[in-house]
């Protein structure tokens, strides 16, 4: 059976922004006729920009866990938290699903990230055709995915516990909810800057 024809093969070029599919010029400064956006078949720079954003959310992910996010007073008791201690507080104080909900979108979500963005970059500068459906499968679940890390799934839900578990007379943020939302942000990015179309790219073997 022989192979389907690929756009570049039928002069054919979608725009990132629109999705209108249009006619390849081949003229360097084409623009969409339906949105005025640039025309190119693959994202500019793509690889080196998703390893520069995801290098970069990696090394804010380290204070973002090691520093306190949030500090509390209540009666005169004063209590800083990491996003770990407010999981393990949220489990100990009787509230697991908040607790597996925090750890899920805090932890899980972000490493998962980290883990497939970075194998996805790796198969592309290899350019190896292994397990490309699959592959590509794996950045739509990271798009997918990537919207429900954020930083006020955390907030909401351990400032819900506080209230319930207790009363508090002063709710403080501190440097580690910075370095959290930048992180959740980079990764977005990183997710957005990568061209999944380069998984195609590579040569083409029998399976």
């Amino acid at each position: 059976m022989s192979a389907l024809p690929r756009a570049h093969e039928l002069g054919l070029i979608g725009c990132h922004i629109c999705g209108l599919v249009c006619r390849d010029t081949q003229v360097a400064d084409a623009a969409c006729p339906r949105c005025g956006s640039a025309l190119h078949r693959r994202k500019p720079n793509s690889c080196a920009r998703t390893w520069a954003l995801l290098i970069a959310a990696f090394i804010l992910y380290l204070p973002a866990n090691l520093l306190p996010i949030m500090r509390t007073v209540s009666l005169g008791d004063v209590d800083d938290n990491t996003i770990l201690s407010g999981v393990i507080e949220l489990w100990v104080k009787g509230s697991p699903d908040l607790a597996v909900i925090v750890f899920t979108a805090s932890i899980v979500v972000p490493m998962m990230k980290f883990l497939v963005l970075g194998t996805l970059l790796l198969s592309v500068h290899r350019g190896t055709n292994w397990a490309r459906a699959q592959r590509a499968r794996l950045y739509r679940l990271v798009e997918f995915i990537g919207y429900w890390s954020m930083l006020d799934v955390f907030v909401v839900s351990l400032l819900t516990a506080l209230v319930q578990f207790g009363f508090f007379s002063e709710v403080e943020p501190l440097p580690g909810v910075v370095y959290f939302g930048l992180t959740v942000v980079l990764t977005m990015l990183a997710s957005m800057s990568f061209d999944p179309r380069l998984i195609w790219d590579c040569q083409d073997e029998d399976d």
